[in-house]
């Protein structure tokens, strides 16, 4: 497994603002987030005082994916914005159903890079990297994945909350298609997304929020959602909140049944 280089330039992080991945910290409670952070996330809880239980469904999910994912016989993995690490992550549960399987972790975020080692620590019969690149780079992330992932064999691709930063205008759409037409037939794509359908008067106040610190966020309705799915097989239960996919496959969040979760989620195949 390679190990990305930890330069200073790599890692200034800007604190200056809030950031998307760091404020997904401090809700999951992880300690690698700043006070702008948590200022911002203070004033989403008092909108919406169960976003914290809504970021645990949302990993819940992902890790659920992943179970039934490798059930399938998934053993190659392309994970985009992988955010900050939180036990477990997914080449942990991957690893879990086959120790060979291969993973690919990406990101932007310098606070990533600086903890990527607890992202590499994987079995000894896998392969583990990661890629320090804009999701919007499929070139350059392709080119590095290739370098630990056969792209001739199937592979999921995992968008766990990460189309909602990136708007129209910034592509959302091309970057998954340019995506999902380098995969081999039989590969999955799993996204997770924030939705203003369930909540729309708190998710108005967080938009107006993230504007005001010009910040990109993107809400997209189920017809929206779907949209990034075209081409593809969606697998039951289909388009549906998080907590309802394939919930035998996990145990509960506490307090989940108490909310309706914030986006949407699905997973499609890709056919011949």
């Amino acid at each position: 497994m390679s190990r990305p280089e930890n330069d200073a330039t790599a890692l200034r992080i800007d604190t200056s603002r809030p950031h998307p991945a760091r404020m997904y910290d401090w809700f999951l409670g992880g300690k690698d987030n700043y006070p702008v952070d948590e200022a911002m996330g203070r004033q989403m809880l008092a909108v919406e005082p169960a976003v914290p239980v809504m970021a645990r469904v949302n990993r819940a999910f992902m890790h659920r994916a992943t179970r039934w994912l490798a059930a399938q016989g998934a053993r190659q993995f392309l994970d985009i914005g992988t955010g900050i690490p939180t036990e477990p992550n997914l080449h942990q549960v991957a690893q879990e159903a086959d120790p060979a399987t291969r993973v690919v972790y990406c990101d932007h975020d310098p606070i990533v890079l600086a903890h990527a080692e607890a992202l590499l620590k994987g079995t000894p019969e896998g392969a583990i990297d990661y890629v320090q690149a804009d999701a919007r780079d499929v070139d350059a992330i392709l080119g590095q994945a290739g370098k630990t992932l056969d792209f001739d064999r199937p592979v999921v691709l995992s968008l766990i909350s990460l189309l909602h930063f990136v708007s129209d205008e910034d592509g959302a759409y091309e970057l998954v298609d340019r995506l999902v037409s380098a995969l081999a037939p039989g590969s999955y794509m799993v996204i997770s997304h924030l939705t203003a359908d369930f909540h729309p008067e708190e998710a108005r106040k967080v938009d107006e929020m993230y504007k005001a610190k010009a910040l990109t966020l993107a809400p997209r309705s189920r017809e929206q959602f779907a949209a990034f799915f075209r081409g593809l097989e969606i697998v039951e239960p289909g388009i549906v909140a998080a907590e309802a996919w394939h919930p035998e496959l996990g145990e509960p969040v506490p307090g989940q049944d108490d909310v309706i979760s914030a986006g949407y989620v699905a997973v499609g195949r890709k056919g011949a």
